[in-house]
């Protein structure tokens, strides 16, 4: 399914956050949204994932979704957001429990998200037993679970370590490769962007507009190459040629409580 973004606004009272964004995801493909603090990336990704009403403006979802989707539009966030006394399995099966699938169709869904992201011989732990990148895994497993036709993911690594990130994203990039789920991927990571998206979308600093749209040739499994990094240095520069000064205006910005 595709997902599209027409002409976006949206206020918190006087306060402008986004100001006309069109954007679409295609069928299958990652678009990344990158840009300074306060810009406005995890209010779109709401929005998107209907938890935010606009102002003004719409989002729509178009195409069929595959078989067997239980929700369209799926979110993955950063924190996690699993239940401590619930073990691995449960916690995927939680998203599940509210749809009209008997006990074996839920328990053949959860162990198969389980086995996607190597979460096996992990289902009958407990979150606090597990490390960051494991908890992070089985959100994505729970994820999967609904076989979302669209992914909303919300900074998913921030939260994690240099080794656990590398190891997550080549995790997506598998996902990506067997999948080819739609996502929406917000990250204040450019490397990160780079490595993962089909097309990166650079917001300014509020009110968020859209500064640019960066396609990225380059197969996913070729960016290790030499001439691939040598071309992806480039677009990084020039990605972080548009965020570079507005991101120094909002490390110093005063939060007014």
């Amino acid at each position: 399914m595709r997902l599209i973004v027409s002409d976006l606004v949206h206020r918190y009272d006087d306060l402008v956050v986004l100001d006309g964004i069109d954007l679409a995801a295609g069928e299958g493909e990652v678009l990344a949204v990158i840009g300074p603090s306060g810009c406005g990336k995890s209010t779109l990704l709401g929005i998107a994932g209907g938890i935010v009403q606009p102002t003004s403006g719409r989002v729509e979802v178009a195409g069929e979704p595959p078989a067997g989707c239980l929700n369209p539009i799926t979110f993955i966030f950063q924190d996690f957001a699993l239940l401590p006394w619930r073990t691995v399995e449960d916690n995927v099966s939680l998203v599940l429990e509210h749809h009209p699938l008997s006990a074996a169709e839920r328990r053949e869904r959860a162990q198969a998200g389980l086995r996607r992201m190597g979460l096996w011989e992990f289902r009958a732990a407990l979150p606090k037993q597990l490390s960051g990148g494991m908890r992070q895994r089985v959100g994505i497993a729970r994820a999967l679970a609904v076989r979302p036709a669209v992914l909303l993911l919300d900074e998913p690594l921030s939260a994690l370590d240099a080794q656990t990130r590398e190891l997550l994203m080549e995790d997506f990039l598998d996902l990506w490769a067997r999948e080819r789920t739609t996502a929406l991927y917000v990250t204040h990571n450019l490397d990160e962007a780079l490595r993962l998206a089909d097309r990166v979308a650079v917001l300014s600093r509020r009110p968020g507009r859209l500064r640019e749209l960066v396609t990225i040739e380059e197969p996913r499994a070729a960016r290790h190459t030499p001439a691939a990094q040598a071309h992806l240095a480039e677009i990084r520069e020039r990605l972080w040629s548009h965020i570079r000064a507005e991101a120094q205006l909002a490390d110093r910005e005063i939060v007014h409580a």
